[in-house]
């Protein structure tokens, strides 16, 4: 049995549990169980922007179960509720007072227990009892929920697991260790993505385009006839062959919320680099795609016929910048991505490497404003770790904690705004180590921001038919390079 389905099984357990106890409770009460209606996997707090009736949106807690029940007893067709506990029934303020509204509509009240007796209904006094514990059960929720929200940034940021929630492929739960078959799984995956694989026969590598690769639900397909086991035992889809070899884990990369925010503690299935190609495939898969965002020379080419800044798109021979019609542009220059993408990354990479222009760089980078600036953002840094020490041992009050937060937070703001204001983020990172070894790890919008940070960009020439299908390097004319002096 898997991680998922032992999960399932006791979850399950205790829901039966719950339903047996109100069962006797009912027959303690003389009532008949008319309907039962569990609400599995469903939070009483956790609230979901929705649209109201009349066309406004607001936050509300999304309950079909709980809707039902209220529906049952405002129609008549259930006579009372029988719930396992106060804050089984309600943790919303809201949500409580929606059954408050439909008890009190009937005369006499339509009757509310609860088996461990911590909800009933039958009188003002109860009323104003549900309402203070429905109170402090929404602060506790809320305390828990930001205690849990915080160590989830402390992991992220340390590059730790999060923990709990479905295994992911290719992992232990314990541990986060590789799991070698799953492993192997992923990089065959990356590879046909790729359309490097080694395991297609002649015929079948033939029909593979290698600027696209082999389509997810041709590779899903193939894992199924294999009966190859996903982490769930679930069938293979072709959006799950993408969802597990595009998660940022399979690089060694910790994310949060959706961003990478660094380097994880456990080893990478797929390099970094190669993940990167992998994603980026993906993304100009889609039919939706905003290739701005993968194809890392927009708004660096400019066409030299029009002047029209050229654009990432996908043509019949792949991924390309083009002067598109559609944007304005004359439609007469194109170029193939991978070929000047390859030539401006020479280029740049041999600009780093003078020694002059990267001492330069880094002093742009490294002045006595952003020295300062450092150290004092270190220093309220460390004093805010001193401050939530000291409220935790109860040393000052939480309006003390406050007020004192909020005066540090304004100055590490002003620090962090002036450090980005004075060097790009991206360009600091880089001159901070091996400038190669840190250009292959940077994300395509990261690549771009250090070319605009060394030169306003290229005009691309029309192709020169002498060359043949080659790219002629010759065609990228840098357009007045702002470079230090060498």
């Amino acid at each position: 049995m898997s991680d998922a389905e032992r999960r399932r099984a006791e979850f399950s357990k205790g829901i039966g549990r719950q339903e047996d106890d109100a069962r006797a409770l009912a027959k303690r009460l003389g009532w008949t169980i008319a309907r039962v209606i569990p609400e599995d996997d469903t939070s009483a707090f956790k609230r979901r922007k929705i649209k109201l009736p009349d066309g406004t949106t607001a936050l509300r807690t999304v309950r079909p179960g709980f809707r039902r029940a209220l529906d049952g007893l405002a129609s008549g067709e259930f006579d009372g509720l029988i719930a396992d506990d106060l804050d089984r029934v309600a943790r919303d303020p809201r949500d409580l007072e929606d059954l408050i509204d439909v008890v009190e509509s009937r005369r006499p009240r339509l009757p509310v227990e609860s088996v461990t007796g911590s909800l009933r209904l039958a009188n003002d006094a109860d009323v104003t009892m549900a309402r203070v514990m429905v109170a402090v059960a929404n602060k506790s929720s809320r305390d828990t929920a930001r205690r849990v929200t915080r160590k989830h940034e402390e992991l992220a940021a340390e590059g730790r697991p999060g923990g709990g929630g479905f295994r992911g492929y290719g992992y232990s739960t314990e541990g986060h260790a590789i799991v070698e078959d799953e492993a192997k799984v992923l990089r065959e995956i990356g590879a046909r993505i790729l359309g490097d694989w080694d395991g297609w026969t002649p015929e079948q590598k033939a029909k593979v385009d290698p600027e696209m690769g082999e389509s997810l639900n041709s590779i899903a397909a193939d894992l199924q006839r294999r009966e190859v086991p996903t982490a769930m035992g679930v069938a293979w889809s072709g959006r799950s062959v993408g969802s597990i070899v595009s998660k940022a884990s399979v690089a060694g990369l910790r994310s949060h919320k959706g961003e990478v925010v660094g380097e994880a503690v456990w080893d990478a299935i797929i390099p970094r680099d190669r993940w990167e190609r992998i994603c980026e495939r993906l993304a100009m898969r889609a039919g939706n795609t905003d290739l701005t965002l993968q194809r890392w020379l927009n708004g660096v080419l400019r066409c030299s016929q029009c002047g029209h800044m050229l654009s990432g798109s996908h043509g019949n021979g792949g991924p390309r910048y083009w002067c598109d019609r559609k944007g304005g542009g004359c439609g007469k220059i194109a170029v193939k991505a991978s070929f000047v993408e390859e030539e401006v990354e020479r280029q740049v990479l041999e600009l780093l490497g003078k020694p002059r222009i990267l001492e330069q760089l880094r002093s742009a980078a490294d002045t006595e404003v952003t020295d300062d600036a450092r150290k004092e953002l270190a220093e309220d840094e460390a004093q805010l770790k001193e401050l939530a020490g000291a409220y935790g041992r109860k040393e000052i009050t939480f309006a003390e904690f406050r007020e004192a937060r909020g005066i540090i937070e304004a100055r590490v703001k002003e620090s962090r705004a002036l450090l980005t204001s004075r060097a790009p983020v991206v360009l600091r990172r880089l001159l901070a180590g091996d400038v190669e070894a840190g250009w292959r790890r940077l994300i395509p919008a990261d690549k771009r921001e250090v070319v605009l940070s060394l030169l306003p960009g290229y005009e691309v020439l029309p192709h020169d038919r002498s060359w043949g299908n080659k790219f002629n390097p010759s065609r990228l004319v840098p357009m007045d390079w702002q470079r230090p002096e060498s």
